[in-house]
Protein backbone atom coordinates (compact mmCIF):
# COMPACT_ATOMS: atom_id res chain seq x y z
CA UNK A 1 0.00 0.00 0.00
CA UNK A 2 1.47 2.87 -1.41
CA UNK A 3 1.35 5.57 1.40
CA UNK A 4 -0.14 9.15 0.54
CA UNK A 5 1.47 12.43 2.07
CA UNK A 6 -0.96 15.24 3.04
CA UNK A 7 -0.50 19.01 4.48
CA UNK A 8 -3.97 20.13 6.19
CA UNK A 9 -4.79 24.06 6.29
CA UNK A 10 -7.49 25.77 7.93
CA UNK A 11 -7.36 28.97 10.13
CA UNK A 12 -9.84 27.16 12.20
CA UNK A 13 -7.59 24.95 14.91
CA UNK A 14 -10.63 22.97 15.79
CA UNK A 15 -11.84 21.95 12.61
CA UNK A 16 -8.05 21.75 10.77
CA UNK A 17 -7.40 19.01 14.20
CA UNK A 18 -10.50 17.32 13.16
CA UNK A 19 -10.31 16.61 9.59
CA UNK A 20 -6.13 15.91 10.67
CA UNK A 21 -7.59 13.17 13.66
CA UNK A 22 -10.02 11.53 11.26
CA UNK A 23 -7.25 10.66 8.33
CA UNK A 24 -4.69 9.97 10.01
CA UNK A 25 -7.23 6.98 11.41
CA UNK A 26 -6.21 5.98 7.34
CA UNK A 27 -3.40 3.23 7.34
CA UNK A 28 -2.24 4.71 3.95
CA UNK A 29 -2.39 8.79 5.35
CA UNK A 30 0.85 10.28 6.84
CA UNK A 31 -0.18 13.63 7.72
CA UNK A 32 3.52 15.30 7.54
CA UNK A 33 2.55 19.12 8.23
CA UNK A 34 -0.62 21.70 9.06
CA UNK A 35 -0.58 25.37 8.36
CA UNK A 36 -3.18 27.80 9.53
CA UNK A 37 -3.28 30.47 6.56
CA UNK A 38 -1.78 30.14 3.44
CA UNK A 39 1.27 31.94 3.38
CA UNK A 40 2.57 29.32 5.63
CA UNK A 41 0.75 26.23 3.46
CA UNK A 42 2.58 27.35 0.75
CA UNK A 43 5.89 27.79 2.32
CA UNK A 44 5.17 24.55 3.78
CA UNK A 45 3.66 22.74 0.26
CA UNK A 46 7.19 24.07 -1.13
CA UNK A 47 9.54 22.49 0.81
CA UNK A 48 7.92 19.14 1.86
CA UNK A 49 5.83 18.71 -1.50
CA UNK A 50 3.30 16.37 0.03
CA UNK A 51 1.52 14.35 -2.27
CA UNK A 52 -1.67 16.09 -1.66
CA UNK A 53 -2.38 19.20 0.34
CA UNK A 54 -6.43 19.90 1.91
CA UNK A 55 -6.56 23.71 1.95
CA UNK A 56 -9.81 25.61 3.23
CA UNK A 57 -10.95 28.05 0.65
CA UNK A 58 -10.94 30.70 2.64
CA UNK A 59 -7.89 31.55 4.76
CA UNK A 60 -5.93 34.47 6.04
CA UNK A 61 -2.97 36.09 3.89
CA UNK A 62 -3.68 33.91 0.63
CA UNK A 63 -6.62 31.94 0.42
CA UNK A 64 -6.84 28.77 -0.70
CA UNK A 65 -7.15 29.73 -4.83
CA UNK A 66 -4.40 31.98 -4.71
CA UNK A 67 -2.48 29.02 -2.67
CA UNK A 68 -3.48 26.94 -5.82
CA UNK A 69 -2.71 29.10 -8.22
CA UNK A 70 1.06 29.26 -6.65
CA UNK A 71 1.09 25.46 -6.89
CA UNK A 72 -0.23 25.37 -10.15
CA UNK A 73 2.34 28.51 -11.52
CA UNK A 74 5.46 26.56 -9.67
CA UNK A 75 4.55 23.34 -11.96
CA UNK A 76 4.90 21.71 -8.04
CA UNK A 77 3.46 17.51 -7.99
CA UNK A 78 1.52 18.58 -5.11
CA UNK A 79 -2.25 18.10 -5.66
CA UNK A 80 -4.56 20.11 -4.71
CA UNK A 81 -8.01 19.31 -2.35
CA UNK A 82 -10.22 22.43 -1.66
CA UNK A 83 -12.61 22.47 1.64
CA UNK A 84 -15.22 25.16 0.78
CA UNK A 85 -18.19 26.09 3.37
CA UNK A 86 -20.43 27.15 -0.11
CA UNK A 87 -19.96 24.75 -2.72
CA UNK A 88 -21.74 25.82 -5.89
CA UNK A 89 -20.91 24.58 -9.52
CA UNK A 90 -19.42 28.07 -10.48
CA UNK A 91 -16.67 28.08 -7.34
CA UNK A 92 -16.00 24.67 -8.16
CA UNK A 93 -15.20 25.42 -11.87
CA UNK A 94 -12.96 28.22 -10.62
CA UNK A 95 -11.07 26.39 -8.21
CA UNK A 96 -10.51 23.28 -10.60
CA UNK A 97 -9.73 26.26 -13.52
CA UNK A 98 -6.82 27.45 -11.01
CA UNK A 99 -4.79 24.28 -10.52
CA UNK A 100 -7.22 22.54 -8.08
CA UNK A 101 -8.12 18.36 -8.68
CA UNK A 102 -10.67 18.44 -5.86
CA UNK A 103 -12.99 20.62 -4.27
CA UNK A 104 -15.25 19.15 -1.85
CA UNK A 105 -18.07 20.94 0.71
CA UNK A 106 -16.93 21.44 4.38
CA UNK A 107 -19.81 18.99 5.56
CA UNK A 108 -18.13 15.80 3.80
CA UNK A 109 -18.06 12.35 5.54
CA UNK A 110 -14.53 11.45 6.42
CA UNK A 111 -14.74 8.78 4.81
CA UNK A 112 -16.01 10.09 1.57
CA UNK A 113 -13.12 12.94 1.72
CA UNK A 114 -10.25 9.97 2.60
CA UNK A 115 -11.52 8.71 -1.13
CA UNK A 116 -11.59 11.67 -2.38
CA UNK A 117 -7.92 12.50 -1.50
CA UNK A 118 -6.98 8.94 -2.76
CA UNK A 119 -8.78 9.12 -6.24
CA UNK A 120 -6.70 12.84 -6.51
CA UNK A 121 -3.48 11.13 -5.64
CA UNK A 122 -3.59 8.69 -8.53
CA UNK A 123 -4.20 11.43 -10.73
CA UNK A 124 -8.49 12.10 -10.92
CA UNK A 125 -10.29 14.97 -10.16
CA UNK A 126 -13.15 14.77 -7.83
CA UNK A 127 -15.99 17.88 -8.23
CA UNK A 128 -19.57 17.94 -7.63
CA UNK A 129 -19.53 14.66 -5.97
CA UNK A 130 -17.89 12.88 -8.88
CA UNK A 131 -14.83 11.46 -9.89
CA UNK A 132 -13.50 11.94 -13.13
CA UNK A 133 -10.18 11.22 -15.15
CA UNK A 134 -9.58 14.67 -16.97
CA UNK A 135 -11.47 14.13 -20.39
CA UNK A 136 -14.50 13.49 -18.40
CA UNK A 137 -13.44 16.39 -16.18
CA UNK A 138 -13.21 18.60 -19.01
CA UNK A 139 -16.87 17.00 -20.96
CA UNK A 140 -18.71 17.78 -17.39
CA UNK A 141 -16.95 21.63 -17.49
CA UNK A 142 -18.09 22.05 -21.43
CA UNK A 143 -21.75 20.79 -19.69
CA UNK A 144 -22.01 22.97 -17.39
CA UNK A 145 -20.88 25.75 -19.23
CA UNK A 146 -23.52 25.33 -21.97
CA UNK A 147 -26.44 25.24 -19.15
CA UNK A 148 -24.52 28.50 -18.31
CA UNK A 149 -24.52 29.59 -21.61
CA UNK A 150 -28.49 29.42 -22.47
CA UNK A 151 -29.29 31.46 -19.66
CA UNK A 152 -26.63 34.47 -21.12
CA UNK A 153 -27.84 33.91 -24.58
CA UNK A 154 -29.04 37.24 -26.44
CA UNK A 155 -30.28 37.49 -30.39
CA UNK A 156 -27.54 37.38 -33.31
CA UNK A 157 -24.06 36.81 -32.99
CA UNK A 158 -22.82 37.50 -29.80
CA UNK A 159 -21.14 40.43 -28.37
CA UNK A 160 -17.86 40.53 -26.83
CA UNK A 161 -15.97 43.33 -25.61
CA UNK A 162 -12.33 42.51 -26.73
CA UNK A 163 -10.36 43.27 -29.73
CA UNK A 164 -9.19 40.54 -31.95
CA UNK A 165 -5.81 40.48 -30.43
CA UNK A 166 -7.25 40.58 -26.94
CA UNK A 167 -9.41 37.28 -28.03
CA UNK A 168 -6.45 35.43 -29.09
CA UNK A 169 -4.62 36.39 -25.33
CA UNK A 170 -7.43 34.62 -23.79
CA UNK A 171 -7.49 31.50 -25.99
CA UNK A 172 -4.03 31.34 -24.94
CA UNK A 173 -5.00 31.55 -21.47
CA UNK A 174 -8.41 28.90 -21.45
CA UNK A 175 -5.11 26.39 -22.02
CA UNK A 176 -3.27 27.48 -19.02
CA UNK A 177 -0.37 29.25 -21.29
CA UNK A 178 1.81 31.18 -19.08
CA UNK A 179 2.49 35.37 -20.67
CA UNK A 180 5.69 34.14 -21.30
CA UNK A 181 4.78 31.38 -23.74
CA UNK A 182 1.36 33.40 -25.21
CA UNK A 183 4.30 36.11 -26.01
CA UNK A 184 6.11 33.43 -27.49
CA UNK A 185 3.11 31.83 -29.47
CA UNK A 186 1.58 35.31 -31.00
CA UNK A 187 5.44 36.99 -31.70
CA UNK A 188 4.67 40.06 -28.98
CA UNK A 189 6.56 40.88 -25.66
CA UNK A 190 6.00 39.72 -22.33
CA UNK A 191 4.77 42.98 -21.64
CA UNK A 192 2.16 43.43 -24.12
CA UNK A 193 0.77 40.45 -23.14
CA UNK A 194 1.15 41.54 -19.80
CA UNK A 195 -1.06 45.30 -20.78
CA UNK A 196 -3.46 42.64 -22.87
CA UNK A 197 -4.43 40.67 -19.85
CA UNK A 198 -4.84 43.62 -17.65
CA UNK A 199 -7.11 44.63 -20.68
CA UNK A 200 -9.46 42.10 -20.19
CA UNK A 201 -9.51 42.06 -16.65
CA UNK A 202 -10.69 45.53 -16.45
CA UNK A 203 -13.13 44.57 -19.15
CA UNK A 204 -14.73 41.88 -17.44
CA UNK A 205 -14.26 43.55 -13.80
CA UNK A 206 -13.07 40.71 -12.90
CA UNK A 207 -9.29 40.29 -10.42
CA UNK A 208 -7.29 37.51 -11.88
CA UNK A 209 -7.00 35.25 -15.07
CA UNK A 210 -9.28 32.44 -13.92
CA UNK A 211 -12.55 34.15 -13.04
CA UNK A 212 -11.72 36.07 -16.63
CA UNK A 213 -12.03 32.27 -18.11
CA UNK A 214 -15.29 31.68 -16.39
CA UNK A 215 -16.76 34.87 -17.87
CA UNK A 216 -15.89 34.10 -20.94
CA UNK A 217 -16.68 30.53 -21.27
CA UNK A 218 -20.38 31.00 -19.23
CA UNK A 219 -21.16 33.87 -21.96
CA UNK A 220 -19.79 31.63 -24.51
CA UNK A 221 -16.80 33.94 -25.93
CA UNK A 222 -14.28 30.94 -25.88
CA UNK A 223 -14.89 27.28 -25.05
CA UNK A 224 -12.14 25.22 -22.92
CA UNK A 225 -11.11 23.04 -26.45
CA UNK A 226 -9.97 26.17 -27.91
CA UNK A 227 -8.47 25.92 -31.67
CA UNK A 228 -4.73 26.60 -32.17
CA UNK A 229 -3.97 30.39 -32.26
CA UNK A 230 -2.42 31.54 -35.41
CA UNK A 231 1.16 31.91 -34.54
CA UNK A 232 2.89 35.00 -35.84
CA UNK A 233 4.60 35.02 -39.32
Amino acid sequence: MNEITLLIADDHPLFRQGVIDALSLEKDFKVIAQAADGNEAIELIQSLKPNVAVLDVNMPGLNGQQVTHQVASDHLPTRVVLLTGYDDIEQAIHAILAGATGYCAKEIEPEVLARTIRAVAEGKYAVAGNIFNRRELDHWIDEQMEGARRSYSEPGSPFHPLSDREMEVLSCVVRGMSNKEIAGLLGISHQTVKNHVTSILRKFGVEDRTQAVVYALKRGWVKLQTTPVKTQE
